[in-house]
C-alpha cells in the first residue's frame, strides 16, 4: 500500500517537473521569437494603392531591416529619399546599377535586353504608364517602380534627374517579406529576375521566426495543461492504489 502511495507521489513529482519544463522553455521560446522577430522585421502601413494588387492601401507589412547591397531585381522595399519627400515609400526594385532599362518591348519590361515577365502586375495593366526610354541605372543606385504603373509616383516620374530617377543603395532601409493585415501571408518570391546576374533574394528568416513562437505557445498550454493532469491522477492512485497499478 506504501509503496503504490509512494509510485503515486513519485508520478505527481515527475508531472510537475516535466510540466514545469515544458512551461519554461515555452517561455522562452515564445518570448525569444517575439524579440527576435522585433529585431529583425519592422511594420510598415503602406499609404497609397501603387503597389497594388500586390499590396493595398491601409495594408501592413511586415519589411526585414537589411542594408542597401543586400537588395536584389524583384525586391519590393522601403526607402526614404529627400528628392521623392520626406516620407518612407514601398515600392519594386527592377533594376540595380549597371542595368540598361527600357520599356517597352512587346508590352514588357526590358533589362539588360532581357524581357521580363512581372506576373505581379494586374491583369491587363501595361509594364509602364507612360514608357521608359533606354536608361543606364548609375553605379550603386536602384531603379524603382510600383506594381500600379499607371498611377505611381516612382523612377519614371524623375527621369529627367541626373541619377536618371534611380535612388541610392543607403536610402533603402527594409524589404518586405509579408503582408501582416489582412492576413495575406508572404509575398511570392520573384522568379522572373533570376537569369540575371546577381540572381534574386531568398525570403527573410520571418516563417522559421513564426514557428519558434508557435512552438513556444504549444508548450506553455500543453506543460500548463498537463501539470494539473498529472497531479490529479497522481491523487486517484493514492486513493484507489488499484487504479495506479493497472495504469501500469
Amino acid at each position: 500500500m506504501s509503496r503504490t502511495r509512494g509510485g503515486a507521489e513519485g508520478l505527481g513529482r515527475t508531472g510537475s517537473i516535466l510540466s514545469g519544463l515544458a512551461v519554461a522553455l515555452g517561455c522562452v521560446l515564445f518570448l525569444g521569437g517575439f524579440v527576435w522577430g522585433a529585431v529583425v522585421y519592422q511594420p510598415y502601413t503602406v499609404p497609397t494603392e501603387s503597389m497594388t494588387p500586390t499590396i493595398s492601401s491601409g495594408d501592413r507589412v511586415l519589411a526585414e531591416r537589411i542594408d542597401g547591397s543586400q537588395v536584389r531585381r524583384g525586391d519590393v522595399v522601403v526607402f526614404t529619399d529627400s528628392t521623392w519627400g520626406a516620407l518612407p515609400m514601398v515600392k519594386r526594385v527592377v533594376a540595380v546599377g549597371g542595368d540598361k532599362i527600357a520599356c517597352c518591348t512587346d508590352g514588357k519590361l526590358t533589362v539588360n535586353g532581357k524581357q521580363i515577365d512581372e506576373p505581379y502586375l494586374q491583369s491587363g495593366k501595361p509594364a509602364s504608364a507612360t514608357g521608359i526610354p533606354r536608361t543606364t541605372v548609375p553605379q550603386g543606385r536602384l531603379f524603382l517602380l510600383g506594381d500600379e504603373r499607371s498611377g505611381s509616383l516612382d523612377s519614371t516620374v524623375h527621369l529627367e534627374d541626373a541619377a536618371h530617377g534611380s535612388v541610392p543603395l543607403s536610402a533603402v532601409t527594409a524589404r518586405v517579406d509579408a503582408v501582416a493585415w489582412p492576413l495575406k501571408g508572404m509575398l511570392d518570391h520573384p522568379t522572373n529576375f533570376q537569369d540575371l546576374p546577381g540572381g534574386t533574394s531568398s525570403p527573410g528568416p520571418l516563417n522559421t521566426v513564426l514557428v519558434v513562437i508557435a512552438a513556444g505557445a504549444a508548450l506553455v498550454l500543453g506543460g500548463a495543461a498537463w501539470g494539473p493532469l498529472a497531479r490529479r491522477r497522481a491523487a486517484r492512485g493514492r486513493r484507489n492504489p488499484g487504479e495506479l497499478a493497472g495504469a501500469r
